[in-house]
Formats: C-alpha cells, structure tokens, sequence
C-alpha cells in the first residue's frame, strides 16, 4: 500500500494494483453470454439443453465471489484508517455512475417498449406506410397493447407465416394489466407495488438512525427494509407462476411477453441485489459494529440504490401494469 501528497492536499491512498477488476469482468461476460444463450435457445434452440444456464451460473459466482473478496478489501482498508476525504468523494462518484449507468440500461428497454407500442406495432397493424406489408405477412392482424394475439397466430401460425419465420410463438390467454385482474385485492402487482413504496420509507428511517447514532434503531428497520424485499421478491416469484400455469404468458408468448419478463425479470434482480447489499449493511453493524454517524458509506450507497429501483418500479407499474 502506499500513500502520495501534494501540496496544498492531504496524503491520498492509492490501492495496490489489482486483478479485482478483471475477474469481475470475466464474471460479467459469461453470465450475460449464458443469461443471451440461454433466453435464444428458448425459441430457436434447444430449451432442454442447460450448457447456456450452466455457463450463466458460473458467471454469476464467479463475479459475485470477486465482488465478495472486493468488498472485504476495501472495508478493512477502511477501518484501518486508510480512506482519507478525497478517496470517500471517489466513493460517492463511483456509486453514481454506477447508478447512471443501471438508468440507462432502464432506459435503454424502455425505449424498446415505447417503440414497439407506438411505432412498429401500429405499423404492422396496417397503420401508415404498414398497410402494403400487413397484407404480405400477417394479413387481418390488428394492433392492441396489450397484445395477447401475436401477428404469427393472426394468420393461423408458423405455418402460414411464408416470410419472416423467426419461430413459433403461443399467444398469452390474457395479460398481467390491471383491466385483466380478477379483483383489486388479487393482483400481485398492487401489493408489490405497495411494498416497495413502504421500503424506501423504512430505509430512510434507518438511515435518520444512523445519523442520530441510535444503532437500535437503525437495526429495526433496516432489517424491516430487508424483510419488505424479500417479501417483494417472493410476491413477484407468484406472478411469475401465475403467468406460466395460468395465463399462458411466457418469454414465447410474442413481443408482450418477452417486453413483459424482460423489464420486470431485470428489475427483480435489482431487488435482488439491493436486498442483499442492505442485508450485508445490517450484518456488518450488527456483528461487526461497522457504521457511525458520520462514517457509513457502506449503507448510504445501498440506500441510494434502493430507492433508485424504487423509482424504477414506479415507472414500471405505470407502462407495464396500468398504461
């Protein structure tokens, strides 16, 4: 380890070099090559074939076991005093463009569910320049959102799709909109929706423990923080059950289904991980005495990020569910 100064700066600690950064890359790569693989074979593979999963898996451990040792570095270099100001204000521009980066990559599948509800669906249900070519493929199809029959059904399936046969799909009996549900008080989204309004309130009045240097309270509801994202994520799991043996809604159930398990699927694994990051935090302080009023970063940037997939949640429920 080794520290520089300058004049007119305090003494900054500069990290050994590491290979954190690599494995953590190799990590991320196979995982996201396995997850593509694995989400392609479904339809144009074979889906009984679990080399993509297995190669996602190993990814995933192995960027989650990097992040692991990663973590343990840098808390202990924190606790032993090396962190000096400038290098927690890296800290803080580290995290937010880590969070800049998740929004784009929320905008990014946005963009494609506003494209395809407001441009290529109407156009291949014959509006604008799209009638010509409603008639060559999917003559009779007509565009609604949610699209619970696919154009490929519409003319009578893969069979009589004589152009631009990218696989057979099977449309969903009926969608996860809030116009579908059976009652108010039986649709899953509503409460999960509900639920993670209710987190971003606890976690922040954990966060006011903390600062006010009331531990106790601080464990409370954290730990409720916690116990709501589990909740979430179990709720969420029911759904997806719900979808596959009930509604026929599945990642080959055209583009309502795919844009369906794509947004919602991904924000889940952000609860995922926003909920082990806070888990993490409340273990930290509760057996290893971590945090002080003015020295918890470790917590404070897992706040930011749960009330960033809070928000994104918000924006879900409205496009997804409800608009």
């Amino acid at each position: 380890m080794t520290a520089q100064s300058s004049p007119g700066h305090e003494p900054y600690y500069v990290p050994e070099q590491s290979k954190m950064a690599v494995f953590a890359t190799i990590g991320l790569v196979l995982s996201v090559f396995g997850a593509a693989t694995g989400i392609n074979d479904l339809t144009f593979g074979e889906p009984d074939q679990p080399a993509s999963w297995t190669v996602m898996n190993i990814g995933l451990l192995v960027f989650i076991a990097t992040l692991f040792i990663w973590f343990r570095m840098a808390i202990r270099e924190n606790i032993a005093g090396m962190n000096s100001a400038q290098l927690k204000k890296s800290y803080v521009l580290g995290m937010f463009w880590f969070i800049f980066s998740e929004f784009m990559f929320f905008v990014a599948f946005f963009g494609a569910l506003f494209y395809v509800r407001n441009l290529a669906g109407p156009w291949l249900g014959g509006e604008g320049d799209g009638g010509r070519m409603n008639g060559l493929l999917w003559e009779g199809f007509q565009f609604s959102w949610p699209m619970t029959q696919t154009p490929q059904e519409a003319v009578g399936g893969a069979g009589s799709q004589v152009i631009a046969n990218n696989g057979s799909f099977t449309s969903a009996r009926t969608s996860m909109a809030f116009a579908e549900a059976s009652a108010w008080y039986a649709w899953l989204p509503l409460w999960n929706t509900i639920i993670l309004l209710s987190s971003s309130v606890t976690v922040h009045i954990a966060h006011m423990g903390i600062l006010d240097g009331d531990r106790r309270k601080f464990h409370k509801w954290l730990g409720l923080t916690v116990l709501l994202g589990v909740i979430f994520l179990s709720l969420q799991i029911a759904e997806y059950y719900e979808a596959y043996a009930h509604f026929g809604l599945t990642l080959n159930s055209g583009i309502y289904g795919s844009t369906f398990f794509m947004l919602t699927g991904f924000h889940g694994f952000h609860v995922l991980m926003g909920t082990t990051m806070l888990g993490i935090q409340l273990l930290r302080s509760m057996r290893g005495g971590h945090f002080t009023s003015d020295d918890h970063f470790g917590f404070e940037a897992s706040s930011w990020y749960w009330h960033f997939v809070d928000v994104v949640w918000v924006f879900l429920f409205l496009f997804v569910y409800i608009l």
